[in-house]
């Protein structure tokens, strides 16, 4: 019988890499939201809470309009509140962001799209 080895644990994290058709607009737009940029480069590395994602200069009209990301928030009526305020469809040429609504699986949930057309699930936790 072979041993198996353990995984090691620690302070691990994953951070997807999103695409950007406009890496400069897609910088912009994240500032907007309220990430904070922690390197920019050939890569740009965003961060919120806890967790974070990678700006790549990568785009595959196909691949980023079928791309989601999910963002937990503790209220999201304030959350709301905020990316209404921000006026992203005259900003940054996306559509309107969908104010929140409890989702069939039980989520209420805010709905809003990137420069790039990554869709971000914003979410009451």
């Amino acid at each position: 019988m072979t041993m198996k080895t353990p995984v090691p644990t620690g302070t691990e994290s994953a951070r997807p890499f999103l695409p950007t058709k406009d890496f400069e607009l897609s910088k912009r737009f994240y500032e907007a939201l309220g990430f904070t940029k922690q390197l920019d480069g050939e890569v740009a590395i965003f961060k919120i809470g806890t967790s974070s994602f990678i700006l790549q200069r990568f785009f595959q009209k196909e691949w980023a309009e079928n791309f989601m990301m999910q963002l937990m928030v503790d209220d999201l009526d304030s959350w709301w509140a905020h990316v209404a305020s921000l006026d992203l469809p005259k900003r940054f040429d996306v559509p309107a962001p969908k104010p929140p609504a409890v989702q069939p699986w039980g989520l209420r949930v805010a709905y809003v799209v990137d420069p790039s057309g990554v869709l971000w699930h914003v979410a009451q936790r």
